[in-house]
C-alpha cells in the first residue's frame, strides 16, 4: 500500500475508529479528549494528502477526474461495486475544512459543553458525522457515494435533537424529513445513472460516458434536485433556518462549514460531471433559482430580528452565489463555486461560533436585547465585526473572491439571461452588505443592554483557540486566493473540457 492509499484510508478510519473508543473511554473529559487527539490525527492526515507526484498542471481532457492518490478495491464484487476512493484539487481543500472543523468543535466541547446530553457523546456523533462528509468528499464510486453521504443524516439529526435550544425536536424531524427526501431523489438518480452506464465509477462516467440525451436530463433532474435539498437553494431551503437556530453551536458550525458542503460539491463531481448534457439543459432553470436564493435571503435578513437565524438566512444567500458560479459551466464559475464554498465554511463557522459565544452569555439571541457590545465586551464584538465584514465581501478577505467572480462568470457567459441575474446577484451583494451593517449597528452600538450590560470583557483561551484558525484563513484565502484556486486549476479545466 502506497503512502497516499494509507491516508485516504487512514482520514477515514480514524474518526471512525475514535468515535468507538470515545463510547468505551471510562470518564466524560477523558473521552472527549480522546475525541479531540483523534480528530487532530485525522486533520494531519488529510493535510498530508496533498503531497505526492500528482502532476497539479497535467491534467488533460480524457479522464476528467485524475486523483493524486486513489484506492480501488472490490467491495461488492457481484454487482461490480468497488470500494473506490480518491482526491484531488477540487475536493482537497473540503477535506482540510472537514477535519479542520472538527477539531475545532471537539476541542471546544472540552471547555463548554450544552445542556441536553453527555459531552462524550456529542464527541462520538460529531466523529461518525465527519466520517459520512469525509467519505462523500473522497468517494469516487456512485454508490459508495450515495452510502457515505447517508452517514451524515442520523448523527446530526441526533445532535440536532439532542443538544439543541427549545424547539430542537421539530427542527431535527424537519432536517430528517427534508433530508430523507433528498435521499430518495439521489437514490434513484444513481439507480438510473449506473443501470444505462453498467458501471457505479465516477471516474469512467465523467462526461457522460456515452449516456443518452434522455437519460443525462432525467439524471440531472433527479440529482440535482438531491444535491440542491442539501445546499440548500430556494425553495427547498426551509429547514435550514430551524435546523441552524435549534442546533448547538458546534452543530451549527459542522451544518454551516461543511454539511451544506455535501451538496455544491456533489452537484459539480457527480450531477454535472456525469450529466453534462443535463446541466447545459437545466443551467438558466439553476442561475434563475440561485439568484432568487440570493435576493430572498438577503431580503429576509434584512427583517430578520434574531442572531443565529439571520447567520443562517445569509447562508441561503452565499450558497446562492456558490450556485450561480455552477450554474455558468464556465471554469471562472466554478472556481468562484469552489473558493465560495472554502470562504464560506470558514467565515461562516466563526460567525456561528460567535453567536453561539454571544447567546451563552446573554441567553438571548433577540438583536433588540444586544446592543452596546462594543462597550462591555469589545474582543467579542471587534471578532463579530471581523467575521461580518468577512462575511459581506470585503476586499481583501476570504468572502469577496467567490461572490465576485460568480457574478464575473455570469457577465462573462453573456446573453440578456446571464447579464439580468449579474446585474441581480449584484444587488443581492449590496444587500448582503446592508444586512449585516444593520447587525453590526444594533449589537455593538448603542447604549449596552441590560442582558450585555452584564458581560465581562475577556474571552476564555478556549474560545481563542478555536476562533484563531478561522480568523487566520479567513485573512490567508483573502490575501492569497490561489491557496484554493491554484490546487483547482487543472481538475477544472478538465472538468469544463467535457461540458463543451
Amino acid at each position: 500500500m502506497s503512502l497516499g492509499e494509507f491516508l485516504l484510508v487512514a482520514v477515514l478510519a480514524l474518526p471512525a475508529v475514535g468515535a468507538a473508543l470515545v463510547a468505551v473511554t471510562p470518564g466524560e473529559r477523558v473521552a472527549r479528549l480522546v475525541g479531540t487527539a483523534v480528530a487532530a490525527l485525522t486533520l494531519v492526515g488529510a493535510v498530508l494528502l496533498v503531497f505526492g507526484d500528482h502532476g497539479w498542471f497535467g491534467y488533460g481532457p480524457a479522464p476528467a477526474v485524475q486523483p493524486w492518490h486513489q484506492l480501488d478495491l472490490p467491495w461488492v464484487p457481484g454487482l461490480d461495486l468497488r470500494f473506490h476512493l480518491g482526491v484531488d484539487g477540487i475536493s482537497w481543500p473540503l477535506v482540510v475544512l472537514t477535519a479542520l472543523l472538527t477539531l475545532l468543535c471537539c476541542g471546544y466541547t472540552l471547555w463548554r459543553v450544552p445542556t441536553g446530553g453527555s459531552g462524550r457523546a456529542l464527541v462520538a456523533l460529531l466523529l461518525v458525522v465527519e466520517v459520512g462528509i469525509l467519505g462523500t468528499f473522497l468517494a469516487l464510486d456512485l454508490v459508495l457515494f450515495f452510502a457515505f453521504f447517508e452517514v451524515v443524516l442520523l448523527p446530526m439529526y441526533a445532535i440536532i435533537a439532542g443538544w439543541g435550544g427549545a424547539d430542537r425536536r421539530r427542527a431535527a424531524r424537519k432536517f430528517a424529513l427534508y433530508t430523507l427526501l433528498g435521499s430518495v431523489l439521489l437514490l434513484v438518480g444513481v439507480y438510473v445513472v449506473v443501470a444505462a452506464a453498467g458501471t457505479a465509477d465516477i471516474v469512467a462516467l465523467t462526461g457522460g460516458a456515452g449516456l443518452s440525451r434522455g437519460t443525462q436530463l432525467a439524471a440531472f433532474t433527479l440529482l440535482g434536485l438531491a444535491f440542491a435539498v442539501k445546499a440548500p437553494l430556494w425553495p427547498l431551503h426551509s429547514w435550514l433556518p430551524d435546523a441552524h437556530t435549534q442546533a448547538p453551536t458546534v452543530g451549527s458550525v459542522i451544518l454551516a462549514g461543511v454539511l451544506l458542503k455535501m451538496g455544491t460539491y456533489g452537484l459539480i463531481r457527480v450531477a454535472v460531471g456525469v450529466a453534462p448534457e443535463g446541466a447545459r439543459w437545466a443551467a438558466p432553470v439553476l442561475g434563475v433559482l440561485a439568484v432568487a436564493a440570493i435576493l430572498i435571503g438577503s431580503l429576509v435578513c434584512l427583517a430578520q430580528d434574531e442572531l443565529k437565524r439571520l447567520i443562517a438566512y445569509s447562508s441561503v444567500g452565499h450558497m446562492g452565489f456558490v450556485l450561480l458560479g455552477v450554474a455558468t459551466l464556465t471554469a471562472t464559475g466554478i472556481q468562484a463555486a469552489l473558493i465560495g464554498n472554502i470562504a464560506h465554511g470558514v467565515i461562516t463557522g466563526l460567525l456561528f461560533f460567535l453567536a453561539g459565544a454571544v447567546k451563552d452569555r446573554t441567553h438571548t439571541g433577540a438583536l433588540a436585547e444586544l446592543s452596546g457590545l462594543r462597550e462591555t465586551a469589545p474582543r467579542l464584538a471587534g471578532l463579530l465585526g471581523f467575521a461580518a465584514v468577512a462575511s459581506l465581501g470585503l476586499p481583501g478577505l476570504a468572502g469577496f473572491w467567490g461572490e465576485a467572480f460568480a457574478v464575473f462568470a455570469a457577465v462573462r457567459r453573456g446573453g440578456s439571461l446571464w447579464i439580468t441575474l449579474a446585474v441581480l446577484a449584484a444587488v443581492g451583494g449590496a444587500l448582503t452588505a446592508a444586512y449585516f451593517l444593520r447587525l453590526l449597528r444594533q449589537v455593538t452600538h448603542g447604549r449596552p443592554s441590560p442582558a450585555v450590560g452584564r458581560l465581562a470583557p475577556g474571552l476564555a483561551g478556549a474560545e481563542l483557540t478555536a476562533w484563531a484558525p478561522l480568523v487566520l484563513l479567513a485573512l490567508a484565502v483573502g490575501l492569497a486566493p490561489t491557496l484554493v484556486l491554484g490546487l483547482a486549476t487543472g481538475p477544472v479545466g478538465a472538468l469544463v473540457g467535457v461540458l463543451q
